[in-house]
């Protein structure tokens, strides 16, 4: 029993389907490597967007470069390319990237007031790097070696993603209405207001509740690798 809201079944069918389009960027030149670094380039624009407020294009490219990410793994299986650098560097940019995306998200929420959603985006990151931390630790004392702690818990890293992504497009779906009291007179007359993030309470609790489920759902899923680490040392 894992825990998880995706099953190891689900992980291989959404692999299986991946291959064919990883094996045709493949075609076009692309080495796993590559599609790695492209990957982590289309989150930081995702980070760029959300700094800038427009949450709605940042869910998009949260979404995109999320699935994205299964193309260098898939590629590197289906042409016999995997390597353990390979691994490292798709490792350390997901976390990169993720950590870009909260920061992005973080500076979106600052420049529009919103000094909650700052807080709560650190929160969020904070546990899910928690969530990576817990398996890489693990791993490297020898403790469910290969994927297997990657389907303990509630929220790994493509479930937190999906998340993610839903919250902003529901933030950027609402229209961006500003707050009266984000308006001030810059002259005698004139009325200056700034902040993006929608005033609709539908719209700007969205982002509350986004990265609150992800900080709650990524602390279950540490303590649910660390029940699964003791239980395994026990039986060692």
């Amino acid at each position: 029993m894992t825990g998880s809201l995706v099953s190891p079944a689900t992980r291989q069918r959404v692999r299986d389907l991946a291959t064919p389009l990883a094996t045709a960027l493949g075609r076009l030149g692309l080495t796993p490597n590559a599609l790695t670094i492209i990957g982590f380039l289309g989150t930081c624009a995702a980070a760029v967007a959300a700094a800038y407020q427009a949450w709605l294009v940042a869910g998009v490219l949260v979404l995109v470069f999320g699935i994205f990410d299964l193309f260098d793994g898939a590629l590197a299986r289906a042409t016999g390319r995997a390597t353990k650098l390979g691994a490292f560097l798709d490792s350390t940019l997901d976390r990169a990237g993720e950590g870009i995306v909260y920061i992005g998200i973080a500076a979106g929420c600052l420049a529009a007031d919103f000094a909650f959603g700052a807080i709560a985006a650190a929160t969020a990151m904070a546990a899910s790097f928690m969530v990576s931390y817990t398996r890489a630790k693990a791993e490297s004392l020898g403790f469910s070696s290969g994927s297997g702690l990657a389907n303990i818990g509630l929220a790994p890293r493509e479930v937190r993603l999906a998340i993610l992504s839903i919250g902003l497009l529901w933030t950027g779906l609402w229209p961006p209405l500003v707050a009266s009291e984000r308006c001030s007179g810059s002259a005698p007359g004139v009325q200056t207001c700034t902040g993006a993030l929608s005033a609709h309470p539908l719209g700007s609790n969205a982002l509350e509740v986004t990265l609150g489920l992800i900080t709650i759902l990524a602390t279950v899923t540490t303590i649910q690798r660390i029940l699964h680490v003791r239980a395994q040392s026990r039986e060692g």
